[in-house]
């Protein structure tokens, strides 16, 4: 059985706070234990041996026969049973007890008769001393632990929030802003000293760079190709349309006319890609867009109405959203399919298999498929570009009882995107 640390979660700040308490007040503690055990032997010793010596001017003074000094007796009142004992048994031994309401070093040695001469030091001066040393450590311990606290939470929150400006740049980046930048001062300046967190900066503006000359690349290869590719399917085009009627030329008619669309649609992804767009904003009434779309797409897609709305966008592009939507739902779904209205929010949705796993949980992607899926070409994804453009949402999800729905949600009058 393989045991593991226990796991807490929290900042790491809290985390580098809470460890360093815990370490300061181990240290404080060892070392507060390591003076108060070394100026308590010494004190203690110095009464011992304070405490002997007067014993052993008191047993001269006993077996000369003499009277004995105020402090001295024998089986005198207070001494402590345990170190009678002691000294009945013939040893010599001391001892601190309270005697009167004040500590005192008792020494006691063997006497005639079974009886104990013992000798009494008062030992109040040095119980307050050893007292207010360890009021002293544990103040001094307190203060040493606080600064020491706030220094490393202040070093610590440097670093977090170092790493934290690194990790909101990172979630730029992913989110689409390929612009983004962390721009670490120390990564600047090579006479700085590097840390770890300077690192794993310089290591994201690099990745965001190169991912950045990538995706810039790819976009203007696909550009380039769509764009070199109409010339030549405006002749095959024009080519087709002289060929004789029948089956064959219907094939190759349709075929052109597949590729046609498909470098339309390339060339249009390409300028989504590039974010420079430019909306030509206008007031529409949805129902009767909505209308107009289904009619245009020469489909049995029913139109529903729950709530009609004015929404500032850009008419063309909603167009193309809700086309391809439609279209979409007829080619890779099956009917009924409806499209609905409620105020700025439309659906559409058919009754088909529904959208694969992957396009609900991350969106359309170009070409893919999956699972034996004919895939979604490029209708979703030039549905997705230009519904940012509009600064609307749209999602993808599954309804429960079967079918596929995608829901389009815009911005009402007034408070759409400007060009």
């Amino acid at each position: 059985m393989r045991l593991g640390l226990p796991q807490w979660a929290g900042t790491l700040a809290v985390k580098a706070a809470a460890f360093i308490t815990v370490m300061c007040c181990a240290l404080a503690a060892l070392l507060g234990v390591l003076v108060h055990v070394s100026v308590t032997d010494q004190t203690v010793g110095q009464a011992r041996d304070l405490a002997l010596s007067r014993l052993a001017d008191a047993t001269e003074a006993y077996e000369a026969g003499d009277t004995l000094l105020p402090g001295a007796g024998v089986d005198p009142k207070g001494l402590p049973a345990s170190l009678r004992t002691l000294a009945v048994a013939g040893k010599r031994g001391t001892m601190v007890a309270t005697h009167r309401g004040r500590p005192t070093m008792w020494a006691a040695g063997p006497a005639a008769g079974h009886q104990a001469l013992a000798v009494e030091v008062d030992y109040s001066q040095q119980s307050r001393t050893i007292a207010g040393l360890d009021q002293s450590i544990l103040w001094s311990s307190g203060l040493a632990i606080g600064a020491t606290v706030l220094v490393g939470v202040f070093a610590v929150t440097r670093v977090t929030r170092r790493l934290h400006a690194t990790a909101r740049v990172a979630r730029r980046i992913s989110a689409g802003d390929l612009d983004a930048r962390v721009d670490d001062p120390r990564t600047k300046d090579p006479t700085r000293p590097q840390d770890e967190v300077a690192a794993v900066a310089a290591a994201l503006d690099t990745m965001a760079s190169s991912l950045q000359s990538k995706l810039l690349s790819e976009q203007r290869f696909t550009a380039d190709v769509a764009h070199e590719l109409r010339t030549p399917l405006t002749g095959l085009h024009a080519a087709a349309e002289l060929l004789p009627p029948g089956r064959p030329t219907e094939l190759v008619r349709d075929r052109v006319a597949a590729l046609r669309t498909l470098t339309e649609d390339l060339l249009e992804i390409s300028r989504l890609d590039t974010g420079r767009e430019l909306l030509e904003a206008d007031t529409e009434e949805l129902g009767a867009l909505a209308g107009r779309v289904v009619r245009a797409s020469g489909t049995e897609t029913e139109v529903r109405i729950l709530r009609d709305a004015r929404v500032e966008t850009d008419r063309r592009r909603l167009e193309r959203v809700l086309g391809n939507l439609v279209a979409n739902a007829h080619k890779h779904g099956a009917p009924p399919v409806v499209l609905t209205v409620d105020g700025p929010v439309v659906t559409v949705r058919d009754h088909g298999g529904g959208y694969p796993g992957y396009l609900v949980a991350h969106g359309p992607q170009r070409f893919r498929t999956e699972g034996g899926a004919t895939g979604h070409g490029l209708g979703l994804t030039i549905a997705v570009g230009q519904a940012e453009v509009l600064g609307a949402t749209l999602t993808f999800a599954n309804a429960v009882d079967g079918g596929a729905v995608a829901t389009l949600t815009l911005p009402v009058a007034g408070s759409g995107p400007g060009p």
